[in-house]
């Protein structure tokens, strides 16, 4: 477990509240903007489940990172920058572990560029930082 040094400053803390689990559960946030249900993936439940709950929360986290790095060179992200985000729960030999993809659209970019802000964006995303070295991730240009 890591600590927070004393030069660090905490700037957002999310609470949350889940019973359930995967399966017909409920997750709720400290000031109310949460409510969801949850469901297991791929089946019929009414929920969402957590692999699409992180693929939302990293792709805008990352395309936070990718306007500070846009704006340390003075660069506009184009109009239509998006990303779209899959994350793959997989099982092998009895465990679980994720994989995943962010298709960055950076239309009108110069590619090389774009490849730069989507290298420097990786490094400095706080998601893509969590999971460097324990998911498998592939950060495409489309």
């Amino acid at each position: 477990m890591s600590t927070v040094t004393q030069a660090a400053k905490v700037l957002y803390t999310a609470k949350t509240h889940t019973t359930g689990g995967r399966e017909r559960g409920i997750s709720k946030s400290s000031d109310g903007n949460l409510d969801i249900k949850l469901s297991t993936p791929g089946t019929k439940g009414t929920g969402t489940n957590p692999e699409q709950l992180f693929a939302a929360g990293w792709s805008a986290c990352f395309e936070g990172a990718l306007g500070i790095a846009a704006r340390k060179r003075r660069i506009d992200l184009p109009a239509g920058t998006a990303i779209d985000a899959e994350v793959d729960l997989i099982s092998d030999n009895g465990g679980y572990f994720l994989g995943a993809r962010l298709n960055v659209s950076l239309p009108g970019l110069d590619k090389d560029i774009a490849y730069e802000l989507i290298t420097e964006a990786s490094e400095t995303c706080p998601y893509s930082k969590a999971i460097k070295g324990n998911v498998d991730v592939v950060y495409n240009l489309v």
